[in-house]
């Protein structure tokens, strides 16, 4: 009754939130403003955890400019990831296509170029007549791509989001938050991470070295470990930047919305990274010992081996590294049958003496319930063995 009892508290235990969602939508912290910086608005972001750094009126809705297009850039990503579109695949230029205005590539109706060429003059270059071709590509017009765009920014749970077109061009109503587009940006590098093939690029060219690219984001030449995202600016949203980079294995994301200027907006998010970096280190965490096996009752196998149910990095500052700990909670033994990735106990992880995040204990495999004669069999093996 002891060991059942055991069994069931372990079947029992709930798994608390972790701090911040390593899996799911970012967390959105609350956190404090560190530092302050020259735009209306600003979020930094940890890309693997989803943690707030930085906050600065990080849910006001305000226009973003062409950082819409990361939206147009996850979407095309994705489609490419799961093999709907190929970078070979040659697009033809719509008169519409063609029309755009702003930051272009010159596109001319009925020119061909490829899905692959496309992606870096909208990466790049941010053109917006790029984008229109590539979101006609996928979905067959713009209105209806802007529709994959906005089922994408709920799913995302971005809340203070409504797109009305693919480039972000100015229009009524078309805005989003800080928030917001650290959420989008961090869905596109975190699971799409061949986009640092366009948005790492500085010079380029297109049409076979005729049209010369210039990457619109300049901290990807002067801000160590720059790998992206996109830069924006229209006289009515301001200079905008959603700035991603990565040092020691740790990713970030630093949004900058309406700055006064591109210099500002520049050295607006190298302030944050800056921060982030000088500030915040991601720990790998594991037991203090190695977790033993649990037994199992009444099993073909008379015990499972455990271990930890998910990555155990977490986010913390670098003054608190020395009081990372952990605590072990494991049931003694579980009733067969156990299936792989059942839940036998949880990690505790603690800072400063303070539960950060809990980290579930499963099985490892599959143990099947024993049959009465295998029972009967293991009884007499254990009688024989006995004599």
């Amino acid at each position: 009754m002891k060991r059942l009892a055991a069994a069931l508290l372990a079947a029992s235990l709930l798994l608390l939130p972790a701090r911040a969602a390593a899996d799911g939508g970012a967390a959105d912290t609350g956190a404090a403003q560190p530092v302050s910086v020259d735009a209306a608005a600003a979020v930094l972001m940890e890309k693997e955890t989803g943690s707030i750094l930085c906050a600065q009126n990080a849910h006001d809705k305000l226009e973003p400019a062409s950082v819409t297009k990361v939206m147009t850039l996850l979407l095309v990503m994705e489609a490419l990831d799961e093999g709907r579109i190929s970078r070979e695949d040659m697009v033809s230029v719509s008169a519409y296509a063609a029309s755009m205005g702003g930051s272009q590539v010159y596109l001319k109706e009925g020119e061909q170029m490829s899905v692959d060429d496309l992606l870096k003059a909208v990466a790049v270059a941010s053109g917006n007549d790029a984008a229109v071709a590539l979101a006609e590509h996928l979905a067959g017009s713009e209105e209806a791509f802007v529709t994959l765009m906005n089922q994408r920014a709920a799913q995302l749970g971005m809340e203070d989001t409504c797109f009305l077109n693919c480039t972000g061009l100015p229009a009524a109503g078309h805005l989003t938050s800080a928030y917001d587009i650290a959420l989008m940006s961090r869905e596109l590098i975190a699971n799409h991470p061949s986009i640092r093939d366009y948005t790492t690029i500085w010079m380029d060219s297109l049409r076979d070295g005729q049209f010369q690219l210039s990457n619109t984001n300049k901290l990807i030449r002067f801000y160590q470990g720059a790998t992206g995202l996109k830069t924006g600016s229209t006289d009515a949203a301001g200079y905008c930047l959603s700035a991603t980079a990565e040092r020691d294995g740790m990713e970030l994301i630093a949004v900058i919305l309406k700055a006064p200027s591109s210099a500002a907006r520049q050295q607006a998010a190298a302030t944050l990274l800056n921060y982030g970096f000088a500030n915040y280190t991601l720990l790998d965490i594991s037991p203090d010992q190695a977790l033993p096996p649990v037994d199992v009752l009444l099993g073909e196998q008379s015990y499972v081996q455990p271990r930890l149910a998910q990555s155990s990095r977490i986010l913390v500052e670098k003054a608190q590294v020395n009081g990372v700990t952990t605590s072990v909670q494991l049931c003694q033994d579980v009733q067969a049958p156990v299936e792989a990735g059942q839940k036998l106990g949880e990690m505790a992880v603690l800072i400063d003496g303070e539960q950060a995040q809990t980290i579930p204990i499963v099985a490892e495999q599959a143990v099947a319930r024993i049959s009465i004669s295998g029972l009967f069999s293991k009884l007499l093996r254990g009688l024989f063995m006995a004599g």
